[in-house]
């Protein structure tokens, strides 16, 4: 009751989320990807995509060679056929979640076609694959199938544990190996729940006023009403 009482707000601070190319972790489960971004622009062809879920790391590649590139980052779902050429006036674009269902297919059928014109490159991103069956224009269909596309392996525990200590890091804290050992079979094989964690960690740890310990991780995930 007393630690109810003494518990602060916790404030909604905004943590920056390091992109560079020095900041990724290389691992198995990303390598082939990573050597895709690094081979650039010594790619077989002017468009590639990089599948994978949500907080696999796939925005932090396209970031990377976003900056190699020096492309522009356009969300797939805001393309307009009017913003097509404004969109490749560096020679190279990022289309980050693509998705056959979200996107103007006209628009980017004329930037396929833009791309190859101007010998543009296009990264894509996508959640599982780059999807082609839906698209009503048949060579759009043929110009998505045509596009190399590098999966995302699920991450292993050594890149779970990794990221973990990053994600802390780009908050200005750092986590033992002791607390790391005890949060990995507790949370999903996913990047994207080893951000939630990190995020109800440091704000249980914020409200309350405490450092981030095995004991206080195993207080957190066990008490329902802690700050989520």
């Amino acid at each position: 009751m007393r630690e109810a009482r003494a518990r602060q707000l916790a404030l909604e601070l905004p943590h920056a989320e390091s992109f560079h190319r020095d900041d990724f972790l290389p691992n198995s489960a990303n390598e082939a990807a990573l050597a895709l971004v690094d081979s650039w622009p010594n790619w077989p062809g002017p468009f590639a995509a990089i599948a994978g879920p949500s907080g696999s790391g796939k925005s932090h590649l396209a970031a990377i060679w976003a900056e190699r590139a020096g492309a522009r980052i356009a969300d797939a779902g805001l393309l307009r056929n009017g913003e097509i050429q404004r969109a490749l006036v560096t020679g190279a674009l990022v289309v980050e979640d693509f998705s056959i269902a979200r996107v103007d297919q006209t628009a980017i059928f004329h930037l396929f076609n833009l791309a190859r014109e101007t010998s543009a490159f296009i990264l894509f991103t996508t959640a599982s694959r780059l999807e082609f069956e839906g698209a009503g224009i048949p060579d759009l269909a043929s110009r998505l199938r045509a596009v190399p596309v590098i999966q995302l392996a699920p991450p292993g525990d050594q890149l779970i544990a990794a990221v973990l200590v990053k994600l802390f890091a780009d908050r200005q804290m750092t986590i033992d190996e002791d607390t790391v050992a005890f949060l990995l079979p507790r949370i999903e094989r996913s990047l994207a729940s080893a951000k939630r964690v990190v995020e109800r960690l440091d704000r249980a740890s914020l409200s309350r006023g405490r450092r981030i310990t095995r004991l206080f991780a195993s207080d957190v995930l066990r008490d329902g009403n802690s700050p989520l």
